[in-house]
């Protein structure tokens, strides 16, 4: 393999993994408000869902270039295969393989999204329940691994993901709010329509 390493590369990885962070603290959100069907007038469902799935891929591309540059950067020795199977790097093996963990969550999450039509209701819904699992291994990846949470700024930035979500957990465990009736994101385009409805009930 050519030897390839600059410190651009470097703040690339270090860039991408904390935007990675952030924005799948948001899709853990957003996730949470759809599963409730959470909507009103202003931002109704439909609205919500679409921005938990615009966002939840960008995080997969931002995660992608994270894995692609450090993976090309040399100067620490990682490897391709070390981003799918844990324990085989040869640099901070542990910190690495709490990465790949949650890299191999969200991988599972994000396709079996993408197969949603193909795959049992109850199934799907198990598969998601990974996502609470993959952003835990975000994080302690993130400490073990990241030189920037131990700064004030980047320990702050993880401290304020990381209570955010579970804020979202606790508000979803004890609140317990009531469920929209209906679909848990309808698109407009999928709406009923009332004045056919109405002719109806007329005849």
């Amino acid at each position: 393999m050519i030897a390839l390493t600059s410190p651009y590369l470097w703040y690339i990885s270090r860039a991408t993994g904390l935007v990675t962070l952030v924005l799948f603290t948001f899709v853990i959100v957003l996730g949470t408000l759809v599963s409730n069907r959470v909507g009103g007038r202003r931002v109704g469902r439909f609205e919500v869902n679409e921005l938990h799935r615009s966002l939840s891929l960008i995080a997969m591309v931002f995660l992608a270039i994270h894995v692609l540059t450090t993976v090309l950067d040399t100067y620490v020795a990682t490897g391709l295969l070390s981003s799918i199977v844990p324990f085989v790097s040869r640099y901070d093996r542990f910190g690495v393989a709490v990465g790949t963990v949650s890299i191999d969550l969200m991988l599972a999450v994000w396709i079996s999204s993408l197969a949603k039509s193909r795959v049992r209701p109850q199934s799907w819904r198990y598969i998601h329940w990974l996502s609470w699992l993959a952003f835990i291994s975000a994080i302690l990846h993130t400490f073990l691994i990241g030189s920037d949470a131990r700064v004030s700024w980047g320990l702050a930035l993880c401290s304020a993901c990381a209570a955010v979500v579970a804020a979202a957990v606790l508000w979803r465990a004890f609140a317990r709010p009531q469920r929209a009736r209906g679909r848990t994101a309808l698109s407009p385009l999928d709406a009923p329509n009332t004045d056919a409805v109405g002719a109806r009930g007329q005849r």
